[in-house]
């Protein structure tokens, strides 16, 4: 039998954010047709190579 390679390891993210400012975020993501999760997983990723956002 062959091994499959192991999945992406993902880390659930608890932070309090303004309720005004995470709808906006919410709301603007919706629009655009994009997920939550994958617009801060580029936004760190993003942060991690270059420093700014």
């Amino acid at each position: 039998m062959a091994a499959s390679p192991p999945g992406a390891k993902k880390r659930k993210l608890d932070y309090m954010v303004d309720q005004t400012v995470f709808d906006e975020f919410m709301k603007a993501v919706s629009r655009k047709g994009f997920a939550p999760q994958i617009i801060l997983e580029q936004a760190m990723k993003k942060f991690t190579q270059t420093g700014q956002l």
